[in-house]
């Protein structure tokens, strides 16, 4: 086992999906989450850590410390009766109240399964000899993934050829269903990592750190269906490739001066991209409403406000980074 983090995370998914449905509301006929007060599809951190959990079982398929607590299938409390058997052994009971029998319990369960190490757990439903594996606080959390902008919910229906009873094939030739799908949206969903409940709770370390980066960038892969359409996490990749950048650059000058030109440029290209994802995101909005209501023309007025926009303040942003550094010599 590496050791554990020492350092705190925070990072951002962003994800798509293509004639599917990322994630069925059960009380809305499976129809495709949405925020019913600004139309943004939702995706839950439950079903984003369901494809972590499911990628790590595959990869791992339950090898020792790598199992996985919520899985299809498996009780919990047969995951717990392990923690027990572990710690005082099989088919044995307790003689004598160990005021840290909960604690060992609750180590076990951490180093023997992933998702625990990793996302937390409840684990008070199972009580043997008045213990239990205790209520445990992950490190890593997730919340709610939103679309960037505004979703269409389609209903689409299809046709089976196959009957199913022998009654209804007399009456009819095919049965009718119908499934819901979004025809494109890009989500974003925020996670945070803290070293000090790795450190004191859990004992998420560094290998556990790096599964869980490819666990996120692949959670998709082993996924599809046709249900689902098709769904790819983006952008990951090239946050990737603006670590080892500023990794390379910062090697090349031990006195860190490189670095620092690195940090100063970033600044007003933070600004940049600031200003063009606002600009786009909101004309993007108006379009989508004047769409709906077939107004054309006026989609075609704000796509071209849009672009001059986005065109002149690149222009303004060039001049300026030509002409600054110039003038403060």
């Amino acid at each position: 086992m590496s050791e554990v983090i020492k350092n705190r995370y925070e990072f951002t998914i962003l994800f798509d999906v293509e004639n599917g449905n990322p994630n069925g509301d059960p009380d809305a006929a499976n129809m495709p989450r949405v925020d019913p007060e600004t139309g943004l599809g939702l995706v839950t951190d439950v079903c984003l850590k369901r494809k972590i959990r499911n990628y790590v079982e595959d990869i791992k398929e339950d090898a020792p410390g790598y199992k996985i607590y919520i899985k299809d299938g498996v009780p919990l409390n047969r995951s717990d009766n392990m923690a027990y058997a572990a710690v005082l052994g099989e088919g044995k009971k307790l003689e004598k109240k160990d005021p840290e029998i909960d604690n060992k319990l609750r180590d076990f369960m951490c180093s023997e399964f992933f998702d625990i190490r990793t996302f937390g757990a409840v684990m008070t439903t199972f009580v043997k000899d008045k213990l239990n594996c205790g209520q445990v606080r992950g490190p890593v959390q997730l919340g709610f993934a939103r679309s960037i902008d505004p979703i269409v919910r389609q209903e689409v229906s299809i046709t089976r050829v196959a009957i199913t009873t022998e009654a209804d094939f007399l009456k009819k030739e095919t049965e009718m269903g119908r499934k819901h799908i979004v025809p494109y949206a890009l989500y974003r969903a925020d996670g945070f990592i803290s070293a000090n409940l790795a450190r004191r709770v859990t004992g998420f370390n560094e290998d556990d750190l790096e599964l869980l980066w490819n666990a996120i960038v692949n959670m998709f892969e082993n996924d599809h269906s046709a249900a689902r359409g098709k769904m790819a996490v983006q952008q990951l990749i090239n946050s990737l490739f603006n670590m080892v950048d500023n990794l390379m650059v910062g090697s090349l000058d031990p006195n860190g001066l490189a670095m620092s030109a690195v940090s100063v440029a970033n600044k007003p290209y933070t600004i940049f991209t600031c200003l063009l994802f606002g600009l786009t995101g909101g004309a993007g909005l108006m379009i989508s409403q004047y769409y709906g209501a077939e107004d054309h023309k006026t989609c075609q007025g704000l796509f071209s406000l849009q672009v001059f926009l986005s065109l002149a303040i690149s222009v303004v942003f060039f001049v300026l980074l030509q002409l600054l550094p110039r003038l403060m010599k």
